[in-house]
């Protein structure tokens, strides 16, 4: 009972920080601003997660352009932890 409280406890925290980045997505892509304070408030949230997914595509040496795939690269890492977490606490 407790293992499945922390897993989902840690499932949702996933779900939200994904929602998070893709707010952010969209925010950057509709340009709507740096200044505001959501803007402010979701980049403070998600650049811990983003920011070692940017650091790792550097790291292997992957040119994107002037497209930044450290998202999906975020995401895909949170879906990992979410199956590691549900296969170890369930």
């Amino acid at each position: 009972m407790l293992m499945a409280l922390l897993y989902r406890s840690i499932s949702i925290l996933i779900y939200l920080i994904e929602i998070l980045i893709l707010v952010r997505i969209i925010i950057s892509f509709f340009n709507m601003g740096n200044r505001s304070p959501l803007f402010t408030i979701v980049y403070e949230l998600t650049e811990p997660v983003l920011g070692p997914s940017r650091e790792l595509i550097h790291k292997l040496g992957i040119n994107t352009g002037m497209f930044d795939f450290s998202p999906l690269v975020a995401i895909f890492l949170l879906r990992i932890i979410d199956i590691i977490a549900k296969a170890l606490l369930l």
